[in-house]
């Protein structure tokens, strides 16, 4: 059976509190090192608990995020609106429709934006942005178009105006919302046998991430086993046309070199720059810097190479799933399951500390409050949960963890359907159903959709504030999508 990592003990967490409470009164910690130690300790992770719901979405709640503050949540659905929250009061701030076709699946704040500028990618495979006036009117407009669906967004740290996507399409795109333009970097391709590139197999792309540390490094990541690392400094914007398809580095766990049904859904950055990898139908490891390939791993001898640290005990085959940090140094690592469990583990030891039920089917997303130990996720509910340290005492792990593990391990293993309750099976069958008839109806609305050169002025629309009750204009189904 699979080591299950569980951690039942408590001891050793609580005397660390009553140690960090004593340095505090005796002035030996100053208030934010206090703060950060408290929030940092097991003892505090395991007595985290449901504390609230956001409820306003008509459909699968793809995409959360706190903005710097962390008084306020933007969110984006199926059903192709935008909400911003009050996390204190859990109500609804603002609602808009994003213009998006199809399934919203990443919105992000701009920094030093007075939170009025919201970037938003889905599966029509636009990117675009959206800005709040002064009297509660939200304009959106295209700024990019990828050909296939854009899951992720990254956003350069301190910059109002510099973001990058990644499609499916294996573009990865460059935009600046001072001149409302993109730059297609370069297509990203599948490493092949002569240590270069395949000119014609693209990668489908679904995650792409900034180092914090030092924002000139991106990571990206898709449809085969490899996280390969960029230096924007090495890519010539202004020369599209040439062949830039060139990491500086790239990671894989040795197990997983030259394997063919694995991809990656999700990454992060530690604040150490440790990158943190989640793998469909796979495990989630943890990267240190001199773990790296190489730009060329296929010359790479694998009897040398150092083994990450291994997160196991979820599974991540139905959606394309995030994986995150939490914690004030990124102590702990985060993670939804097809179980509709969330899952935090230790990363220095691996073990679990915290499994919360945060879905009847499946969890997607779990988003770290960027300043105290508070925590978000959605998933195939139409509801976002809050996660707060609320418990009067610690809270236990699930009394059928190992029957859950074990049959998120089996599933993983013959990547079966076994897993899969009758709500999903039906979602999936809808969404199959909608697609196709969807399919049929955009056709005639994409035309203007091929070029990125194309006038994106026309494309601007204008929302009410007062405009929450998550009705949708063009009529299209809200279905959840499991893809």
């Amino acid at each position: 059976m699979e080591n299950t990592g569980v951690c039942n003990g408590n001891k050793g967490s609580s005397q660390h509190e009553i140690l960090e409470v004593f340095d505090r009164e005796m002035g030996f910690n100053s208030p934010r090192k206090f703060a950060h130690r408290i929030s940092a300790s097991e003892a505090l992770v395991k007595r985290i608990d449901l504390a609230g719901k956001l409820i306003g979405h008509e459909g699968c709640v793809n995409t959360i995020q706190f903005n710097h503050c962390g008084d306020h949540l933007v969110s984006g659905s199926d059903d192709r609106r935008v909400m911003f929250w009050n996390v204190a009061t859990r109500s609804l701030v603002l609602s808009y429709a994003s213009g998006h076709v199809d399934n919203i699946f990443q919105a992000r704040i701009m920094p030093f934006s007075d939170d009025c500028t919201i970037v938003t990618s889905a599966a029509d495979g636009q990117v675009r942005l959206g800005k709040v006036g002064e009297s509660g009117n939200v304009q959106t407009k295209k700024l990019g178009q990828h050909h296939g669906r854009v899951h992720k967004l990254a956003v350069e740290p301190g910059s109002p105006h510099i973001f990058y996507s990644c499609g499916e399409d294996g573009f990865v795109k460059h935009f600046d919302l001072r001149s409302n333009s993109s730059t297609k970097l370069f297509c990203c391709s599948f490493f092949s046998e002569n240590n270069h590139h395949s000119s014609s197999n693209s990668l489908r792309l679904n995650s792409i991430i900034i180092d914090p540390r030092n924002p000139n490094y991106f990571a990206i990541g898709g449809s085969d086993t490899y996280a390969r690392i960029y230096d924007i400094r090495k890519l010539q914007q202004d020369h599209p046309s040439s062949n830039q398809d060139q990491p500086v580095n790239t990671f894989c766990p040795k197990h997983l070199i030259n394997t063919d049904d694995v991809a990656i859904t999700g990454m992060s950055y530690s604040n150490s720059s440790e990158l943190l990898v989640s793998y469909s139908d796979e495990l989630i490891y943890l990267f240190q810097k001199n773990m790296g390939l190489g730009p060329d791993p296929l010359s790479v001898s694998e009897q040398n190479l150092e083994e990450p640290h291994m997160y196991s005990g979820h599974r991540n085959s139905l959606t394309v799933k995030g994986v995150s940090f939490f914690g004030p140094n990124s102590e702990y690592v985060m993670s939804g399951s097809d179980c509709g469990h969330i899952f935090i583990w230790n990363k220095k030891d691996c073990k679990l500390v915290r499994v919360m039920e945060g879905d009847r089917r499946v969890v997607n997303q779990v988003e770290p409050h960027p300043n105290i130990p508070v925590l978000a996720s959605s998933g195939l509910d139409k509801s976002i949960k809050l996660w707060v340290p609320m418990s009067d005492g610690t809270l236990p792990l699930p009394h059928n963890l190992e029957e859950i593990m074990e049959s998120n391990k089996r599933a993983r293993e013959d990547q079966s359907r076994a897993t899969l309750t009758p709500d999903v099976i039906m979602h999936v069958l809808r969404l199959h159903r909608r697609q196709a008839t969807a399919y049929i109806e955009r056709r005639h609305d994409r035309d203007d959709l091929e070029s990125d050169e194309e006038d994106e002025t026309e494309n601007a629309f204008m929302f009410r504030l007062g405009d929450v009750d998550g009705s949708l204009e063009d009529g299209n189904s809200t279905d959840c999508s499991i893809v």
